[in-house]
């Protein structure tokens, strides 16, 4: 039985080695090669995922960093635009002031005795000479139409009148004159029209 049992053993070392697989004595060096062979593995894809991590919270700072900038640039363009539109008309009001300031001058003088209607139409002149300057300075200028042709986009007709010292159509007096601010029309001259 022992020689028995020694060739079968031979015939399955042959029947092994004849299908290709590792010998019996070979099985704990193979063993050991793959558990290095996992150990590197997982070394090297722990290695990769601490790098993504690292990445990935790189990016992540970044995108709070930039969110928080976003969120600072918001408030302050709101403050901007709040400020904007708050003080808009603070250089029009500093130029305005003189003009206010050469008003209230006249009217002062105006009430004193030896005032004359001269010094006054001179004073008043003067300091309505001082708003069109202001006005002009902000790119607002009068429409005063009288003698031209009736233009609907700039004048308001309210009356039209029979003239044979006027072509039809043609201003003959100006009521109210217009202003017009960077070529927008702010109020519409008010004129008598001829027919």
């Amino acid at each position: 039985m022992s020689e028995n049992k020694t060739a079968n053993t031979e015939e399955t070392k042959v029947d092994t080695q004849a299908e290709g697989q590792i010998p019996a004595g070979d099985d704990v060096q193979t063993e050991a090669t793959l558990e290095s062979a996992e150990a590197a593995v997982t070394e090297d894809v722990t290695a990769l995922l601490a790098a993504a991590q690292a990445e990935a919270e790189k990016h992540k700072e970044l995108a709070m960093r930039i969110q928080a900038d976003m969120e600072n640039l918001r408030r302050r363009t709101r403050m901007d635009v709040e400020s904007a539109h708050k003080y808009a008309l603070n250089k029009f009001v500093d130029a305005l002031i003189p003009a206010m300031d050469s008003m209230e001058m006249g009217m002062e003088a105006a009430s004193k005795e030896d005032a004359t209607i001269e010094s006054i139409r001179d004073g008043i002149e003067m300091t309505f000479k001082q708003m069109l300057d202001v006005l002009g300075k902000f790119s607002v200028e009068r429409i005063d139409p009288k003698g031209e042709k009736f233009d609907p986009k700039l004048h308001e007709a309210l009356t039209m009148i029979p003239s044979p010292d006027h072509e039809s159509n043609t201003v003959v007096d100006v009521i109210q004159k217009g202003y017009v601010l960077n070529d927008r029309l702010i109020r519409a001259a008010r004129v008598i029209v001829a027919q």
